[in-house]
Protein backbone atom coordinates (compact mmCIF):
# COMPACT_ATOMS: atom_id res chain seq x y z
CA UNK A 1 0.00 0.00 0.00
CA UNK A 2 1.67 2.88 -0.96
CA UNK A 3 1.18 6.12 1.90
CA UNK A 4 1.42 9.34 1.21
CA UNK A 5 1.91 12.32 3.34
CA UNK A 6 1.18 15.34 1.19
CA UNK A 7 -1.68 17.39 0.47
CA UNK A 8 -2.23 16.98 -2.90
CA UNK A 9 -5.36 17.83 -5.70
CA UNK A 10 -5.74 16.03 -9.29
CA UNK A 11 -6.96 16.65 -12.16
CA UNK A 12 -7.34 13.77 -14.40
CA UNK A 13 -8.55 14.14 -18.22
CA UNK A 14 -10.97 11.91 -19.53
CA UNK A 15 -13.79 11.81 -22.32
CA UNK A 16 -17.57 10.73 -22.19
CA UNK A 17 -18.28 7.99 -24.31
CA UNK A 18 -21.33 9.22 -27.08
CA UNK A 19 -24.63 9.95 -25.48
CA UNK A 20 -23.03 11.06 -22.24
CA UNK A 21 -21.46 14.22 -21.15
CA UNK A 22 -19.99 15.98 -18.26
CA UNK A 23 -22.71 16.73 -16.42
CA UNK A 24 -23.74 13.06 -16.58
CA UNK A 25 -20.44 12.45 -14.32
CA UNK A 26 -21.02 15.35 -12.35
CA UNK A 27 -25.03 13.75 -11.65
CA UNK A 28 -23.73 10.59 -10.74
CA UNK A 29 -21.50 12.12 -8.33
CA UNK A 30 -23.86 14.14 -6.71
CA UNK A 31 -26.14 11.15 -6.42
CA UNK A 32 -23.53 8.46 -4.36
CA UNK A 33 -21.67 10.88 -2.42
CA UNK A 34 -24.90 13.03 -1.12
CA UNK A 35 -23.94 15.55 -3.29
CA UNK A 36 -25.70 18.61 -5.22
CA UNK A 37 -24.57 19.95 -8.25
CA UNK A 38 -23.83 23.46 -9.16
CA UNK A 39 -23.05 24.63 -12.51
CA UNK A 40 -20.19 27.50 -12.72
CA UNK A 41 -18.43 29.04 -15.44
CA UNK A 42 -14.99 27.57 -16.17
CA UNK A 43 -12.12 30.31 -17.68
CA UNK A 44 -10.16 28.83 -20.48
CA UNK A 45 -7.78 30.15 -23.13
CA UNK A 46 -7.00 28.73 -26.77
CA UNK A 47 -4.79 29.83 -29.60
CA UNK A 48 -6.91 33.03 -31.89
CA UNK A 49 -6.94 33.54 -35.56
CA UNK A 50 -7.22 37.23 -35.08
CA UNK A 51 -4.22 39.15 -35.84
CA UNK A 52 -2.99 41.19 -32.93
CA UNK A 53 -4.91 38.72 -30.46
CA UNK A 54 -2.89 35.36 -29.29
CA UNK A 55 -5.35 34.40 -27.37
CA UNK A 56 -9.30 34.14 -27.33
CA UNK A 57 -10.90 34.22 -23.89
CA UNK A 58 -13.66 31.93 -22.79
CA UNK A 59 -16.26 30.63 -20.30
CA UNK A 60 -17.46 27.17 -20.36
CA UNK A 61 -20.33 25.48 -18.57
CA UNK A 62 -18.54 23.11 -15.43
CA UNK A 63 -19.91 21.48 -12.61
CA UNK A 64 -18.89 21.32 -8.87
CA UNK A 65 -20.04 18.43 -6.93
CA UNK A 66 -20.89 19.82 -3.47
CA UNK A 67 -21.50 17.88 0.08
CA UNK A 68 -24.85 18.57 0.51
CA UNK A 69 -24.98 19.24 4.22
CA UNK A 70 -21.46 20.90 4.80
CA UNK A 71 -21.21 22.18 0.98
CA UNK A 72 -17.60 21.08 0.80
CA UNK A 73 -16.64 20.71 -2.76
CA UNK A 74 -16.60 16.38 -3.74
CA UNK A 75 -15.54 17.59 -7.13
CA UNK A 76 -15.45 19.34 -10.26
CA UNK A 77 -16.37 18.18 -14.26
CA UNK A 78 -15.24 21.04 -16.41
CA UNK A 79 -14.54 21.18 -20.36
CA UNK A 80 -10.60 20.78 -20.77
CA UNK A 81 -9.54 23.06 -24.64
CA UNK A 82 -6.61 21.13 -25.51
CA UNK A 83 -8.48 17.70 -25.89
CA UNK A 84 -9.53 18.11 -29.51
CA UNK A 85 -9.30 14.54 -31.58
CA UNK A 86 -11.80 12.62 -30.01
CA UNK A 87 -14.35 14.96 -31.02
CA UNK A 88 -16.46 15.31 -34.23
CA UNK A 89 -15.81 18.94 -35.16
CA UNK A 90 -18.72 19.35 -37.60
CA UNK A 91 -21.00 17.83 -34.70
CA UNK A 92 -23.87 20.20 -33.86
CA UNK A 93 -24.67 21.74 -30.96
CA UNK A 94 -26.58 19.90 -28.15
CA UNK A 95 -29.69 21.73 -26.49
CA UNK A 96 -28.37 23.72 -23.32
CA UNK A 97 -24.81 23.65 -24.13
CA UNK A 98 -23.10 27.13 -25.12
CA UNK A 99 -20.09 29.16 -24.44
CA UNK A 100 -19.24 32.93 -23.57
CA UNK A 101 -16.17 34.48 -25.67
CA UNK A 102 -14.55 37.69 -25.25
CA UNK A 103 -11.18 38.76 -26.14
CA UNK A 104 -10.80 40.59 -22.66
CA UNK A 105 -10.11 38.29 -19.68
CA UNK A 106 -11.04 40.92 -17.58
CA UNK A 107 -15.17 41.19 -18.83
CA UNK A 108 -15.21 37.27 -18.48
CA UNK A 109 -14.65 37.92 -14.70
CA UNK A 110 -17.49 40.11 -15.38
CA UNK A 111 -19.53 37.74 -16.37
CA UNK A 112 -18.89 34.79 -13.94
CA UNK A 113 -19.68 37.52 -11.22
CA UNK A 114 -23.14 38.70 -12.47
CA UNK A 115 -24.03 35.84 -15.02
CA UNK A 116 -26.48 32.82 -13.61
CA UNK A 117 -24.08 29.57 -15.01
CA UNK A 118 -27.69 28.07 -14.97
CA UNK A 119 -29.34 30.21 -17.22
CA UNK A 120 -30.40 29.00 -20.58
CA UNK A 121 -28.31 30.90 -23.78
CA UNK A 122 -30.64 32.80 -24.51
CA UNK A 123 -31.19 34.84 -20.93
CA UNK A 124 -27.35 34.04 -19.32
CA UNK A 125 -26.33 38.14 -21.09
CA UNK A 126 -28.99 40.05 -19.93
CA UNK A 127 -27.56 41.36 -16.80
CA UNK A 128 -24.18 42.19 -18.85
CA UNK A 129 -26.60 43.88 -20.94
CA UNK A 130 -28.23 45.95 -18.20
CA UNK A 131 -24.78 46.58 -16.52
CA UNK A 132 -23.68 48.43 -19.88
CA UNK A 133 -27.18 50.12 -20.66
CA UNK A 134 -27.84 48.05 -23.79
CA UNK A 135 -29.68 44.89 -24.84
CA UNK A 136 -28.75 41.54 -25.79
CA UNK A 137 -28.86 41.06 -29.10
CA UNK A 138 -29.79 37.86 -30.67
CA UNK A 139 -28.19 37.14 -34.33
CA UNK A 140 -27.52 34.12 -36.58
CA UNK A 141 -27.26 30.83 -35.13
CA UNK A 142 -29.08 31.32 -31.97
CA UNK A 143 -25.77 33.76 -31.03
CA UNK A 144 -26.54 36.27 -28.13
CA UNK A 145 -24.07 39.59 -28.32
CA UNK A 146 -23.69 42.28 -25.81
CA UNK A 147 -21.95 45.44 -27.14
CA UNK A 148 -21.65 48.89 -25.32
CA UNK A 149 -23.35 51.69 -26.06
CA UNK A 150 -20.52 52.34 -28.68
CA UNK A 151 -21.04 49.21 -30.58
CA UNK A 152 -17.37 47.76 -28.75
CA UNK A 153 -18.23 43.89 -28.13
CA UNK A 154 -18.17 43.05 -24.49
CA UNK A 155 -19.18 39.01 -24.80
CA UNK A 156 -20.86 36.58 -27.10
CA UNK A 157 -22.67 33.43 -26.23
CA UNK A 158 -23.14 30.91 -28.53
CA UNK A 159 -24.04 27.36 -29.00
CA UNK A 160 -21.60 24.35 -28.11
CA UNK A 161 -20.71 22.16 -31.29
CA UNK A 162 -18.22 19.67 -32.06
CA UNK A 163 -19.49 17.40 -28.97
CA UNK A 164 -17.51 19.86 -26.54
CA UNK A 165 -20.07 18.53 -24.27
CA UNK A 166 -17.88 14.98 -24.06
CA UNK A 167 -14.49 16.67 -22.48
CA UNK A 168 -14.14 15.83 -18.81
CA UNK A 169 -11.70 16.84 -16.36
CA UNK A 170 -12.40 15.58 -13.81
CA UNK A 171 -10.70 17.65 -10.48
CA UNK A 172 -10.62 16.97 -6.95
CA UNK A 173 -10.84 19.03 -3.79
CA UNK A 174 -6.96 19.01 -1.47
CA UNK A 175 -6.76 15.21 -0.71
CA UNK A 176 -4.80 15.34 2.62
CA UNK A 177 -5.81 11.57 3.93
CA UNK A 178 -7.01 8.45 2.65
CA UNK A 179 -5.68 9.87 -0.81
CA UNK A 180 -6.30 6.43 -2.35
CA UNK A 181 -9.65 5.49 -1.20
CA UNK A 182 -10.92 9.22 -2.19
CA UNK A 183 -9.81 8.99 -5.63
CA UNK A 184 -10.90 5.61 -6.38
CA UNK A 185 -14.94 7.15 -5.14
CA UNK A 186 -14.80 9.23 -8.13
CA UNK A 187 -12.60 6.79 -10.60
CA UNK A 188 -15.20 4.04 -10.27
CA UNK A 189 -18.00 6.07 -11.32
CA UNK A 190 -16.32 7.58 -14.23
CA UNK A 191 -15.12 4.30 -15.32
CA UNK A 192 -18.95 2.95 -14.59
CA UNK A 193 -20.10 5.09 -17.03
CA UNK A 194 -17.99 4.57 -19.79
CA UNK A 195 -15.44 7.53 -19.66
CA UNK A 196 -12.19 6.48 -21.31
CA UNK A 197 -8.37 8.32 -21.97
CA UNK A 198 -8.24 10.87 -24.50
CA UNK A 199 -5.84 10.73 -26.90
CA UNK A 200 -3.88 13.59 -25.59
CA UNK A 201 -4.94 13.30 -22.10
CA UNK A 202 -2.94 13.91 -18.88
CA UNK A 203 -3.31 14.14 -15.21
CA UNK A 204 -1.72 16.96 -13.51
CA UNK A 205 -0.99 16.41 -9.76
CA UNK A 206 -0.97 19.60 -7.56
CA UNK A 207 1.40 19.44 -4.36
CA UNK A 208 0.56 21.92 -1.61
CA UNK A 209 3.30 24.12 -1.60
CA UNK A 210 3.22 25.41 1.58
CA UNK A 211 6.11 23.81 2.66
CA UNK A 212 8.10 24.61 0.18
CA UNK A 213 8.46 28.29 0.39
CA UNK A 214 12.12 28.46 0.37
CA UNK A 215 14.91 29.40 -2.06
CA UNK A 216 16.90 26.66 -1.12
CA UNK A 217 14.48 23.93 -1.91
CA UNK A 218 13.28 26.10 -4.89
CA UNK A 219 16.56 25.92 -6.53
CA UNK A 220 17.59 22.20 -5.12
CA UNK A 221 14.01 21.00 -6.75
CA UNK A 222 14.40 23.52 -9.83
CA UNK A 223 17.93 21.92 -10.37
CA UNK A 224 17.01 18.64 -9.63
CA UNK A 225 13.99 18.48 -12.10
CA UNK A 226 16.34 20.26 -15.04
CA UNK A 227 18.80 17.93 -15.32
CA UNK A 228 16.11 14.64 -14.72
CA UNK A 229 13.17 15.62 -16.12
CA UNK A 230 13.54 13.72 -19.42
CA UNK A 231 14.74 10.67 -17.47
CA UNK A 232 11.23 11.20 -15.46
CA UNK A 233 9.37 11.66 -18.82
CA UNK A 234 10.35 8.11 -20.21
CA UNK A 235 9.77 6.88 -16.69
CA UNK A 236 5.97 7.43 -16.08
CA UNK A 237 5.29 7.69 -20.22
CA UNK A 238 4.48 10.87 -20.50
CA UNK A 239 1.60 11.30 -23.41
CA UNK A 240 3.67 12.65 -26.36
CA UNK A 241 0.14 13.82 -27.69
CA UNK A 242 -0.50 15.99 -24.78
CA UNK A 243 -0.49 19.89 -25.59
CA UNK A 244 1.04 22.63 -23.55
CA UNK A 245 4.29 20.56 -22.18
CA UNK A 246 7.93 21.20 -22.17
CA UNK A 247 10.99 22.98 -20.16
CA UNK A 248 10.75 26.50 -17.89
CA UNK A 249 12.52 28.97 -19.90
CA UNK A 250 16.42 29.03 -19.77
CA UNK A 251 16.21 32.59 -18.65
CA UNK A 252 14.25 30.84 -15.80
CA UNK A 253 16.52 28.68 -14.69
CA UNK A 254 19.54 30.43 -14.93
CA UNK A 255 18.07 33.03 -13.15
CA UNK A 256 17.45 30.77 -10.23
CA UNK A 257 21.14 29.58 -10.23
CA UNK A 258 22.68 32.64 -9.93
CA UNK A 259 24.82 32.36 -6.45
CA UNK A 260 23.06 35.70 -5.16
CA UNK A 261 19.62 34.42 -5.89
CA UNK A 262 20.34 31.64 -3.31
CA UNK A 263 20.83 33.79 -0.55
CA UNK A 264 17.42 35.98 -1.37
CA UNK A 265 14.86 35.68 1.77
CA UNK A 266 11.94 33.99 0.10
CA UNK A 267 9.73 37.05 -0.61
CA UNK A 268 12.18 39.00 -2.34
CA UNK A 269 13.25 36.46 -4.31
CA UNK A 270 9.39 35.40 -5.08
CA UNK A 271 9.18 39.04 -6.60
CA UNK A 272 12.56 39.17 -8.89
CA UNK A 273 10.73 35.50 -10.24
CA UNK A 274 7.06 37.33 -10.68
CA UNK A 275 8.80 39.47 -13.13
CA UNK A 276 9.05 36.86 -15.24
CA UNK A 277 6.23 35.47 -17.79
CA UNK A 278 5.76 32.36 -16.16
CA UNK A 279 3.35 29.80 -17.04
CA UNK A 280 1.38 26.91 -16.00
CA UNK A 281 1.70 24.72 -19.69
CA UNK A 282 5.25 23.31 -18.97
CA UNK A 283 6.41 20.10 -17.45
CA UNK A 284 6.68 21.48 -14.01
CA UNK A 285 4.59 24.38 -13.08
CA UNK A 286 5.80 26.67 -10.15
CA UNK A 287 3.44 29.68 -11.56
CA UNK A 288 1.23 29.26 -8.73
CA UNK A 289 4.09 28.97 -6.26
CA UNK A 290 5.34 32.55 -7.29
CA UNK A 291 2.04 33.38 -8.21
CA UNK A 292 -0.24 32.11 -5.11
CA UNK A 293 -4.00 32.28 -4.89
CA UNK A 294 -6.10 31.48 -2.12
CA UNK A 295 -7.57 28.57 -3.98
CA UNK A 296 -4.49 27.63 -5.51
CA UNK A 297 -0.95 27.50 -3.60
CA UNK A 298 0.69 24.57 -5.24
CA UNK A 299 3.63 23.12 -7.36
CA UNK A 300 2.55 21.16 -10.38
CA UNK A 301 3.03 18.19 -12.05
CA UNK A 302 1.98 17.55 -15.74
CA UNK A 303 3.82 14.81 -17.42
CA UNK A 304 1.73 12.19 -15.62
CA UNK A 305 -0.45 10.15 -18.18
CA UNK A 306 -4.31 9.66 -17.87
CA UNK A 307 -4.81 6.55 -15.67
CA UNK A 308 -8.16 5.71 -14.80
CA UNK A 309 -7.52 3.58 -11.09
CA UNK A 310 -6.12 5.70 -8.09
CA UNK A 311 -3.33 3.09 -7.21
CA UNK A 312 -1.30 4.33 -9.98
CA UNK A 313 -1.83 7.80 -9.52
CA UNK A 314 -0.72 7.36 -5.92
CA UNK A 315 2.44 5.86 -6.87
CA UNK A 316 3.53 8.87 -9.06
CA UNK A 317 2.24 11.26 -6.28
CA UNK A 318 4.91 8.83 -3.84
CA UNK A 319 7.55 9.41 -6.37
CA UNK A 320 7.29 13.28 -6.61
CA UNK A 321 7.03 13.38 -2.77
CA UNK A 322 9.98 11.74 -2.41
CA UNK A 323 12.25 14.22 -4.46
CA UNK A 324 10.29 17.16 -2.77
CA UNK A 325 11.38 15.95 0.23
CA UNK A 326 15.01 15.52 -1.23
CA UNK A 327 14.96 18.82 -2.60
CA UNK A 328 13.94 20.09 1.10
CA UNK A 329 16.51 17.83 3.00
CA UNK A 330 19.56 20.10 3.17
CA UNK A 331 21.82 21.40 5.55
CA UNK A 332 22.63 25.12 7.21
CA UNK A 333 25.77 25.18 5.87
CA UNK A 334 25.10 23.43 2.62
CA UNK A 335 22.12 25.09 0.83
CA UNK A 336 22.57 23.65 -2.43
CA UNK A 337 22.68 19.45 -2.60
CA UNK A 338 24.60 17.96 -5.15
CA UNK A 339 22.17 16.37 -8.05
CA UNK A 340 22.05 12.45 -7.69
CA UNK A 341 23.96 10.93 -10.48
CA UNK A 342 20.96 8.46 -10.81
CA UNK A 343 17.38 9.77 -10.23
CA UNK A 344 16.45 5.72 -9.12
CA UNK A 345 19.38 5.92 -6.50
CA UNK A 346 16.84 8.28 -5.14
CA UNK A 347 13.73 6.95 -5.09
CA UNK A 348 15.14 3.68 -4.37
CA UNK A 349 15.16 4.92 -0.80
CA UNK A 350 11.63 4.63 -0.64
CA UNK A 351 9.65 1.31 -0.91
CA UNK A 352 6.20 1.33 -3.02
Amino acid sequence: MVKLNWKIGVEIELVAPKGLTRRDLANTIARQHGGIVHPFFHPQSEPSKVPGKPLFQNLTQGFEVVDSHTGSMIAQCVDDMTLQDDFNKTHPPQPGWYRIVSDDARLLRLVMQQANPAAPLSEVLTPIANIFGTEAKVGKGKMVRVEDDTGASIAIAAPLPGERERPCELITPPIDTNHLERLESLLAIARSLGFTVPSEGATHIHFDATPLQSVPILVNLMRLLWIWGPKLRQRFKTNSRCRRLGRWPSEVYEFVQRPDFITLPWEEAREHLAKFELTKYCDFNIKNLIHPTPTKHTFEVRIFPVWLHGYAIMEAAKVFETILRWAMDFKENKLIKTVPQDIETLLSCYRF
